[in-house]
């Protein structure tokens, strides 16, 4: 596995490439001088982009959960962010395979920063209800849909090979910073006025796809017109039916799928933060600002010093130090504590986040990448979302204690399992071993 079909002859400096369909398009030019500033553009992209959606996700659960102080509706919004995820995957990994990526990206940035407006103008009049808000989250994770798979290729197709590892560890860095500091922001706004959190992640998101927009120097994939119905689900089954056939790509995918479904107790830290801990708007900014503190932390880290050998028990590692700091965090009523149990987690997903992020475009032949990682972005992406309708659901049904600690002990069951049903995941030593 690796790059797509060999090249055949074309000018000097470019290659030729096959695509599925028989046609052929230049692939991209990858000159240290061109690469460089598009590389430095995404990633600021990515982490504005990571500021602004965190802002959101940290002052939205907030909202609802003051409005209705019910658990089950912070499930509800993870359920209608999910749904539109599952049914765009298959178009939009199909659109970022077959067009030009940095478009595909814009048009999921434009529609978030469209999302946030909305919610501004909402929010601003006193809401009672829930429906337009979750109307608004539907057309948030339609967006998602479209930005996950496109930036997730384009961060790859830009990055030389041999420096894949720093550039994915140093796009961790810079999203985790962002992510500290968006639920910080928001906190601080939303003292200000409860509805200016949507408008300074509107503000940002409109920054991102500006960045976005000045990428030059490279091109990829077009088509001469949009791919029909019919070639959108052969594209789609394409991408699934190689996930399915590669057992590494399966296990880890499905590895961070249960992990996260089991242990999704950051969707509950609204209620936790004023149920368990007492703390308010800023306090739970910080809690969720602790996610980013842990992932930061030991991302820094994986970019001063790569993560080169024994990928495969790095990654089992780390989900099972992910479940045992959730199991802290459902039994502890002191900030403190919540707190280090939040950087604890949340240090040992980056792990995770690091070696699958890397792992899964590097199996991946270059011309499904997109499809690939929209497969991707539905059982990981979104399991996040399903994670919070699973932890709501429970938290209504068997109490905020017990949803997160049996969450936490599933979890560690899953790593065992998944180490005796996966050993090809768990024997990988080193990244260049999933390339031929």
């Amino acid at each position: 596995m690796g790059g797509g079909y060999p090249p055949t002859r074309g000018r000097p400096g470019r290659s030729l490439r096959c695509r599925p369909d028989g046609s052929r398009y230049r692939d991209l030019v990858r000159s240290p001088l061109g690469a460089r500033p598009a590389i430095a553009a995404l990633l600021f992209a990515l982490a504005a982009n990571a500021f602004a959606t965190s802002a959101v996700v940290t002052i939205l659960g907030k909202q609802v959960f003051d409005m209705t102080g019910r658990e089950l509706d912070l499930a509800l919004l993870g359920f209608w962010e999910f749904v539109p995820i599952l049914l765009m995957a298959p178009i939009a990994g199909t659109l970022a395979d077959r067009l030009d990526r940095r478009w595909v990206l814009m048009g999921g940035l434009a529609l978030e920063a469209v999302a946030a407006v909305a919610l501004w103008r909402y929010i601003a009049t006193d809401p009672a209800s829930l429906r337009p808000i979750l109307a608004t989250v539907f057309l948030f994770g339609v967006a998602r849909a479209f930005v996950a798979p496109a930036a997730g290729s384009l961060l790859i197709d830009l990055a030389p090979l041999d420096t894949v590892e720093r550039i994915v560890a140093l796009r961790s860095v810079v999203t985790q910073v962002a992510r500290i500091a968006g639920p910080v922001a928001a906190g601080f706004v939303f003292v200000a006025a409860i509805e200016l959190p949507y408008l300074m992640a509107a503000a940002v998101i409109v920054g991102s796809l500006v960045a976005v927009s000045l990428i030059r120097g490279v091109e990829v994939s077009r088509l001469e017109s949009a791919p029909s119905v019919r070639q959108t689900v052969i594209d789609a089954w394409e991408g699934a039916r190689f996930i399915r056939a590669n057992p590494v790509l399966r296990g880890a995918i499905s590895l961070d799928l249960f992990a996260v479904l089991l242990g999704g107790a950051v969707a509950l830290l609204p209620a936790i933060a004023e149920e368990r801990l007492g703390v308010g708007a800023v306090g739970l900014g910080w809690l969720r600002a602790g996610v980013g503190i842990g992932a930061l932390t030991v991302s820094s880290w994986i970019a001063l010093r790569p993560l080169r050998r024994r990928v495969g028990r790095a990654l089992f590692t780390s989900v099972a130090v992910f479940g045992g700091a959730t199991i802290v965090l459902g039994l502890t009523t002191s900030y403190i504590v919540a707190f280090a149990a939040i950087v604890v987690l949340a240090g040992a997903d980056a792990v995770s986040v690091f070696v699958r992020i890397t792992l899964v475009p590097l199996a991946t032949p270059q011309h499904m990448r997109g499809r690939v990682l929209a497969m991707e972005n539905v059982f990981i992406g979104a399991s996040n979302e399903l994670g919070a309708v699973e932890s709501g659901v429970a938290a209504q049904l068997l109490g905020l204690v017990t949803t997160v600690v049996l969450g936490g002990v599933g979890t560690l069951a899953v790593v065992g399992i998944w180490w005796k049903l996966f050993p090809q995941l768990a024997g990988i030593n080193r990244f260049s071993d999933l390339v031929e």
